[in-house]
């Protein structure tokens, strides 16, 4: 196992179950390349170990996530681990930054969210746009009483975060509500739409995730794989890799729109403010 990680730790704390926990907590967890590279090698350190058979993401701090880190717009691509088919990182316009976008957002979450063994995401405080982008590959969620959702980039001028699940996640009239205002979905009412499994006190999170971890770590692997194959499958043939595209391609075209209007900036400067005042 790689020991070198800076941003995640990774531990097995029941028998069958392995724990991924961001470990970034001064910067409220936020995403840098490094994070979400560091990140992929661990979902693969576990996908691979035959002794495990639940995978728990969970993280430090009083927030699970912050989202993107904004300063790591342009990182040098040569110093990632790159798993996809995506090229020409370094590309001028709008071809370098849309590759880099795919490999290490739609590109990671997709794979994430294929990994053959039930995963849970535990979730705490505030999960912003990004920070959704972590949650929503999982298979299940419990989230603590006062975690909160939500993804206000449309303030940045964009349509949204680029893994776009949000009407697969949240029902399509919670996902326009969510994207329209910005405002921040509690974990009542995400348990409500669907989008959460289980919501617990802040003090039990640890434990209400461990256990729900291995109660399902007793089923038989291919047994487990197959039954999230063929729930996948099924949110497959109502159109969310389709979506998924589609979505990221107005995402870039939001891109590049910012770039022509604002003097090359990738998002609408007059909306980071419309979010630190509402946050």
């Amino acid at each position: 196992m790689d020991t070198s990680w800076e941003r995640i730790r990774y531990d097995e704390p029941r028998e069958r179950v392995a724990r991924i926990t961001l470990a970034r907590p001064e910067a409220a967890n936020a995403q840098d390349y490094q994070m979400l590279s560091e990140l992929n090698e661990a979902f693969d350190v576990a996908a691979q170990d035959d002794s495990i058979r639940v995978i728990v993401l969970a993280a430090d701090g009083k927030h699970f996530s912050s989202g993107h880190d904004l300063r790591d717009h342009n990182p040098d691509m040569s110093e990632m681990a790159t798993v996809g088919t995506q090229c020409h990182f370094d590309a001028d316009g709008a071809e370098g930054y849309m590759a880099r976008e795919a490999e290490m957002y739609l590109g990671l979450c997709w794979r994430w969210r294929n990994i053959a063994k039930p995963t849970i995401a535990s979730v705490q405080g505030k999960v912003i746009a990004g920070g959704l982008m972590l949650v929503w590959p999982m298979d299940l969620i419990v989230a603590s009483e006062d975690a909160t959702f939500s993804d206000p980039v449309v303030a940045l001028g964009v349509n949204g975060t680029e893994y776009f699940s949000h009407a697969y996640e949240a029902g399509a009239r919670l996902a326009k509500d969510m994207l329209f205002t910005g405002r921040a979905v509690s974990a009542a009412e995400a348990k409500q739409h669907g989008m959460v499994n289980r919501v617990v006190p802040r003090h039990d999170l640890e434990q209400e995730t461990l256990d729900l971890a291995s109660h399902i770590a007793k089923r038989p692997m291919f047994g487990l794989t197959t039954a999230k194959q063929s729930v996948n499958n099924s949110v497959d043939a109502m159109g969310l890799y389709t979506a998924l595209q589609s979505a990221f391609g107005l995402h870039h075209v939001g891109h590049s729109h910012n770039r022509l209007t604002y003097d090359g900036s990738f998002v609408d400067p007059a909306g980071i403010q419309v979010i630190r005042d509402e946050a």
